[in-house]
Order: structure tokens, then sequence, then C-alpha cells
């Protein structure tokens, strides 16, 4: 539960942080497929004797039926959505990914689920185009949403800009393009700001403090949500399974943002029993996994991950091309 000793520990090298917290990220929402969006731990032990283990298939009526082992629930695919506009278009263009995430979301033959931010962003696109068909459209007006859609997608956004000045402006705009919400902005720019420390070599622990000083600023939304980090701080030895009940099992991002990260601290040195520990407290475990594995990927390094199970992702072959591609952008 204590903080990796980095004194008998080798720290990770900037790309193998890269690596882990993209990895890490598609990985802790692929790891929750199947026990996603289960609020009753009784059923859940019913479904999942001992905890879900990981890559389990969603049963039939389930909100990821028709998805298998290895595939990514709907903020995955938002994920990988982006990672794949970064690497097309070399930088973020917030046009490029709104188009595709509309074609995507509006596409009869998507069978992933459709939340909030997804089908007001699409409805908002809509309405837009109705009355300006040939007018441009920036891609800014999201869903007034304030769950963890844009959140579990941003590690790939983060590793392409993590030296730039304008890391800020970045994450807002590609916030805003499914999710036009203050507070979702405020813990987003938080996200990015403990993966930046630690690309940039900093602990878990010092990345989270400083995520708490920089929160402060953001005006009201972010003096409460540096009150939450400092809880998440304060709790870090309680049980997973106390902790995240006391912050809540469910998606808004008030409570799931806390969650995850007081179980990343927690597990700060173990990858694998933080996944464990998040899926085994149901509700949104797949928003709550992405988070602590771009954390813990990021903190501990690509090599944290089991091989087996980043192997095990449907779209490993996609992922790797666009993790490789950040790699040469953040040595170039």
């Amino acid at each position: 539960m204590s903080e990796r000793d980095y004194t008998t520990t080798p720290k990770p090298s900037i790309a193998d942080r890269i690596r882990g917290a993209v990895w890490g990220q598609f990985v802790g929402d692929a790891f929750c497929l199947g026990s996603h969006w289960i609020y009753d731990l009784g059923e859940l032990e019913k479904h999942f004797p001992g905890g879900p283990r990981g890559f389990e298939e969603p049963a039939a009526g389930h909100y990821h039926a028709g998805k298998r082992p290895g595939d990514l629930t709907h903020y995955g695919d938002g994920a990988l959505l982006l990672l794949r506009s970064l690497q097309e278009q070399t930088r973020f263009d917030a046009s490029d990914f709104g188009s595709r995430f509309v074609s995507l979301i509006g596409s009869p033959g998507y069978i992933g689920y459709r939340d909030h931010a997804a089908k007001d962003t699409v409805a908002n696109y809509r309405a837009y185009r109705e009355l300006h068909p040939d007018g441009a459209y920036g891609y800014q007006d999201g869903a007034d949403d304030d769950q963890p859609a844009s959140i579990t997608r941003l590690a790939p956004l983060v590793a392409r800009y993590f030296k730039d000045s304008d890391l800020v402006g970045i994450v807002e705009r590609a916030t805003r393009v499914c999710q036009n919400n203050e507070r979702a902005v405020a813990y987003n720019l938080t996200h990015a700001m403990i993966l930046q420390k630690l690309f940039n070599g900093s602990t878990l622990d010092d990345a989270v403090s400083h995520s708490a000083e920089q929160a402060s600023r953001l005006g009201a939304e972010g003096v409460v949500l540096a009150g939450k980090i400092a809880a998440a701080i304060a709790g870090r030895n309680l049980s997973v399974r106390e902790a995240t009940l006391k912050f809540g099992q469910s998606c808004p991002l008030a409570g799931s943002f806390p969650a995850a990260l007081q179980c990343a601290l927690h597990y700060a040195d173990d990858f694998g029993e933080a996944l464990r520990a998040t899926a085994a407290v149901g509700g949104d475990n797949a928003a709550r996994g992405a988070m602590i594995g771009s954390w813990l990927g990021a903190s501990l390094g690509v090599q944290a991950l089991s091989d087996g199970w980043y192997e095990s992702l449907t779209a490993r072959e996609e992922i790797a091309s666009g993790v490789e591609w950040l790699v040469r952008m953040a040595d170039s």
C-alpha cells in the first residue's frame, strides 16, 4: 500500500511510462467489460465468485452484450477513436475527432453502449446541422455531462502533449467535444496534470499532491475537486471496497475520480491487484479501471502490466501502433 521505493527500483523510462499509461488505460477498461455496471455486490459475487478475474464476456441482456472478451467498453471505443485520430492527423484536431465520434455513435451498426455524453453530443451536432447545413462546426458543443466519457480516453492525448505549454488548452478542447461541462473540464485537467507529472518522472504521491494544488486554482469546481483528492489521500489505507462505497460506485466524476485515485494509491505497487480490487466493487468499474490503469501504468511503467493482459485486447495491433508512434513523438 505504500508508494514504490525508488531508492531500490529503477525509475521507468519516459517511453515505458507512456507505454504503461496508454496500454494501462485500455487494459483497465477491457478488464471490466463483463462486470461493468453491476451495483449490487451480492449479484456481482453470484456472477463472479471471489470477484471478477478480468476480461469476462458480458452476459445476455448486459449493457455490453454482443461484445467478446478482449473488446473495449464504449469508453474504450472512444479512446481508440481518439488514438486513431491523433496518429493519423499527427496532432489533436477537434473537428477530426469530433466527426469520427459522431459518425461512429450515429451509425446504426455500432454495437457499443451509447451513454448520455454520446447521445447528447450527436443530438447537438444534428441540431446545428438542421439550422446550418453548410456551416463550419467547431465540435465544442458536447453534452452537458459530468461523467467519465472523456477522462477515460485522455492518456494518449497527454502522452502526445505532456511537453507542450498549451496542454491545458488542448485537454479542455478535447473534453468539450463530448462534454461541454465545467466539472468535466476540471476533472479532466486534473487527470492530465497527474499524467504529465508522472511522464516527467514524479512519483505517484508527488503527482497526486501536485494535482490537488493545481485543481484548487480551477475555480469553484476545482476547489471542491481538491477536497476530493485530499479525501482520497487521507483514505488510502482504507480497503478499496470501503473507500469506493464511501465515494460512490456510480459514474459522476465527483465520486468515480476520488474512488479511482484511492485505489491507485492503495495499490501503488501492484497494477493487477488494483484492477481486481476496483472491479470487485462493481458500479462504474470500467471507468475507474481506465483511470487507475493509466496512472499506475505511467507510475510503474509498462513492465507492471501482465503481457497476457494487453495481448488479450482485440485491438492490440492498432493500440501497439499508436503507442509506439506516441513514444517516437515524445523522443522527437
